[in-house]
């Protein structure tokens, strides 16, 4: 009863409800966050934009499509969270939060993001998975200090070459999307410990055994023929990554490759995604 009473409320703008949803949220917080997540705001509280020391601000899984611009105040910012809300675009406002060092945009319809997204480069974590990519923006390239990219369950068919100047990133994850082939923009980064690819079309993966940095390689429900090659110790969660290893063929027959010609890794375990802290 309680969430179909707030269902209600939130159509109705008025101050009254507006209290009612925000429980009396009229001061700035102890711990410096707020979160007003699954409250079905349409629109942001203007006076959450009088907490200039606020660090974290929450408002996923809200009705929101659009941000005051007196979000500016909010210079201190370093964690906001905007997943699964109806922006079809990124307000420009959020560009100007020059402290944000973790930026969640997922589930929204996204197609693409501003170039103002530039400006944050104290930015290193970004989840832009579930939205309406087609394509990575390329200003994503330009976030220097990025070390863990969500983009996963998007349309992404490729990867841009700019890529590789993200020489922070350690774990970008690309589940769900489009991709035909192993994106070889990430056999130039070797800096790289984790890379997700599960879910997509790639038929045939490269060695990855010269990627030094690397320790996990998520390459499951592809409709590959091999298994992409690491060096000992990286850890592999997909099709031939155990006990029976990629068949090879020679002469038109498949034959099975033996044990002893490739190091077994670990169990494979595919941990849920880190938050990197600011």
């Amino acid at each position: 009863m309680g969430n179909s009473l707030k269902a209600i409320v939130a159509f109705v703008p008025s101050n009254e409800c507006q209290k009612y949803l925000l429980e009396d949220l009229e001061e700035m917080p102890v711990d410096k966050m707020v979160d007003l997540s699954g409250r079905q705001l349409r629109r942001l509280p203007l006076h959450i934009c009088s907490f200039r020391e606020l660090v974290k601000l929450y408002l996923s899984d809200n009705n929101l499509n659009n941000l005051p611009p007196e979000l500016e105040q909010l210079q201190n910012l370093q964690i906001l969270a905007l997943d699964f809300n109806n922006f079809k675009a990124l307000p420009l406002v959020v560009c100007t939060l020059k402290q944000l060092c973790i930026l969640y945009l997922g589930n929204n319809k996204l197609c693409s993001l501003p170039l103002e997204l530039r400006l944050l480069q104290n930015l290193k974590t970004l989840w832009i998975e579930s939205n309406c990519l087609q394509c990575l923006p390329e200003v994503v390239c330009e976030l220097s200090l990025l070390k863990t990219l969500h983009a996963g369950s998007n349309a992404l068919r490729t990867l841009p070459p700019q890529l590789r100047c993200l020489q922070e990133l350690r774990t970008i994850w690309l589940s769900g999307n489009l991709l035909s082939e192993f994106p070889p923009v990430l056999l130039d980064m070797p800096f790289l410990e984790v890379i997700d690819v599960d879910r997509n079309s790639i038929r045939f993966f490269p060695s990855l055994a010269h990627l030094p940095g690397l320790k996990l390689v998520i390459y499951d429900h592809n409709p590959c023929r091999n298994a992409p090659k690491v060096a000992k110790g990286v850890r592999r969660v997909g099709r031939w990554s155990e006990e029976s290893p990629e068949p090879r063929k020679r002469s038109g027959a498949v034959i099975e490759i033996t044990l002893d010609e490739i190091p077994l890794p670990p169990p494979p375990v595919k941990p849920e995604p880190e938050v990197e802290p600011c």
